[in-house]
């Protein structure tokens, strides 16, 4: 689309890239490459089309097949391991668990997959995002610059991937701005310059055409040859320093001018174009390609490493089935949750908490059976293991923005009603562990204190064991739904506090008012008519009700019902979109 007071930013570009070639998309750094690559994957809106196999993209069944991407970091959790991290993706793409193994080896990542992912360098997370974009074998591959900042050898291993995918029939479109390398690596350069096509030509033609040698020279007077220079017709590309780069002339006649004006010269170098054969892969852990097992009895290929490098890609399938992301989003959202250290360390000082608010209680007296197995000291707005199942909450949604990693190419974290369901389930779960480990651990601890008899167990008072459970699950589901809308940890835990703090002392007002006694007299009497139900079933559910028409109690009914609503409502506009 064209910009505000200028033109737009991909302009009149067309070009094919085809099964078993690799295609470089070429420019200098602002050209459009990055910006093209959103085009064609729908991540931008553009007035151009990009078919798949004939199909727009939004319109191909299976899209994890269709394509794997990296542009830019792995967004991964840095206290996350790298396999935790690709198993967690298998389950929201719908792969066996064992592909996250297999594109380990094939990274060369192997030995170093239970390292967290803070500890891993530029290359070893340049691999992770390769072998999460192989992860569902698609037929395509587009890589925004991946081997811009790596070292020689970490980049030769790049393009050897490269080369080996496309070899066994996948398709690769591959941005960069290094000429040489696009040169030496791909099949086809596609060149751009301020967003428009400038060429489209084989890489034999490319290096014949635009590749042309040239001349290195390092000298302490660079500038004052530059100036003799350019007066006898020689193009200086380059003049950094005591560099030059010099086109149009040879290395012999730079010599004679050079000596003939008295300058002094450190090197004077003829240097072309290629720069030798793509070398063969190596692993990131170390160890000895041929020494690795592989599930592929396939030989490795041999002769030329450009040809075929020791360690062979399965070729792209469309058979097997992808659903749409996330395939399993209870299998996600539990490895998600468990393969962090944060949720049991936040788990671990809720409890501890607890029992300490527990300790302080007994001390003071006076103190109910709830505040008691819960730990709710006075004046504190929520118990610890209720703040604890809030907290694990946010995060469920917080850290999906944060570390994006269900989507790499795009925030905000595309919304789904299963993934919804999963992380209340997930969430409510973990919510409801919390708040019994709570309450049998005050007990014992309390019990322990003043004897056995002084505290019941909270399986004694089963009215107020529900209650603690349902404050602890709507703590966590305020936090859960609250971070969903924001986008943010903060702002769910915020909403998770201002329950107690703002929407409880409303609800006390409208209580007091007579719109308000209406409603107390209608609820006594529904209580009434359940605690007359038989086998004590209906005093407890009676003695539940109770509690939920609380203020605190309605108060997180109220707002459960606004968020989720709220949710749903993005979650629709979002498909109407």
């Amino acid at each position: 689309m064209p910009r505000r007071n200028g033109p737009p930013a991909v302009d009149d570009l067309t070009f094919e890239v085809r099964p078993g070639q690799v295609t470089g998309l070429l420019g200098a750094p602002g050209a459009g490459k990055s910006t093209t690559l959103r085009l064609m994957l729908e991540l931008e809106a553009g007035r151009g089309v990009t078919l798949f196999d004939g199909v727009p993209l939004h319109a191909v069944r299976q899209p994890n097949r269709e394509v794997g991407i990296l542009l830019g970091d792995v967004p991964g959790h840095p206290g996350r391991t790298a396999r935790n991290h690709l198993r967690m993706l298998t389950a929201a793409l719908g792969v066996p668990a064992e592909r996250a193994d297999e594109v380990l080896d094939i990274v060369g990542l192997t030995g170093l997959a239970d390292q967290r992912l803070s500890t891993y360098s530029l290359g070893m997370d340049r691999r992770l995002g390769l072998g999460a974009a192989l992860l569902a074998e698609p037929r395509t591959l587009f890589l925004d610059e991946p081997s811009f900042g790596l070292t020689p050898r970490e980049a030769d291993w790049v393009h050897a991937l490269l080369r080996a995918y496309a070899a066994d029939g996948g398709a690769v479109l591959v941005t960069g701005r290094d000429a040489k390398a696009m040169a030496r690596t791909s099949d086809r350069v596609v060149s751009m310059e301020g967003g428009r096509l400038v060429a489209d030509q084989p890489a034999e033609e490319f290096r014949r055409t635009r590749l042309r040698p040239h001349v290195s020279v390092h000298s302490p007077h660079a500038q004052r040859l530059a100036g003799v220079l350019t007066e006898r017709g020689a193009e200086i590309a380059s003049a950094a320093g005591s560099h030059l780069v010099i086109y149009g002339t040879t290395s012999a006649h730079i010599g004679e001018i050079a000596y003939r004006n008295g300058i002094l010269l450190h090197r004077l170098t003829d240097e072309v174009a290629d720069l030798g054969p793509v070398a063969a892969l190596h692993r990131a852990d170390g160890r000895d390609p041929a020494a690795v097992p592989s599930g592929d009895p396939t030989p490795a290929p041999s002769g030329d490493p450009a040809e075929g490098p020791p360690v062979r890609i399965p070729a792209p399938s469309r058979a097997a089935v992808a659903p749409a992301t996330p395939a399993h989003p209870l299998r996600y959202e539990l490895l998600r949750l468990g393969g962090i250290r944060t949720p049991w360390w936040i788990a671990a000082f809720s409890l501890l908490a607890s029992v300490a608010g527990a300790l302080v209680l007994s001390r003071t007296g006076g103190a109910s059976a709830l505040s008691l197995m819960s730990g709710w000291v006075p004046h504190f707005p929520l118990p610890p293991a209720a703040l604890g199942a809030g907290l694990l909450g946010a995060l469920a949604y917080g850290q999906e923005f944060r570390y994006p990693a269900l989507a790499p190419a795009q925030v905000p974290v595309p919304r789904r009603l299963r993934l919804l369901a999963a992380k209340l389930l997930v969430a409510g779960a973990a919510a409801l562990l919390i708040a019994a480990a709570a309450a049998v651990l005050d007990t014992l601890v309390l019990r322990a204190f003043l004897g056995s008899g002084a505290v019941p167990l909270p399986v004694d008072r089963p009215v107020q064991a529900a209650g603690w459970a349902a404050l602890a699950v709507g703590c966590a589901w305020a936090g859960l739904l609250a971070a969903g809308l924001f986008r943010t940890t903060a702002l769910g835990m915020l909403a998770v506090l201002a329950v107690p703090l703002i929407v409880a002392p409303a609800v006390r007002l409208v209580v007091r008012s007579r719109a308000g006694s209406h409603l107390i007299d209608a609820a006594g009497a529904l209580l009434s008519v359940l605690g007359g139900w038989p086998g004590g079933v209906g005093s407890t559910a009676a003695g539940v009700m109770g509690k939920a028409v609380q203020p605190v109690g309605c108060a997180f009914v109220l707002s459960l019902t606004v968020l989720l609503c709220a949710h749903l409502a993005t979650v629709l506009r979002g498909r109407g979109r």
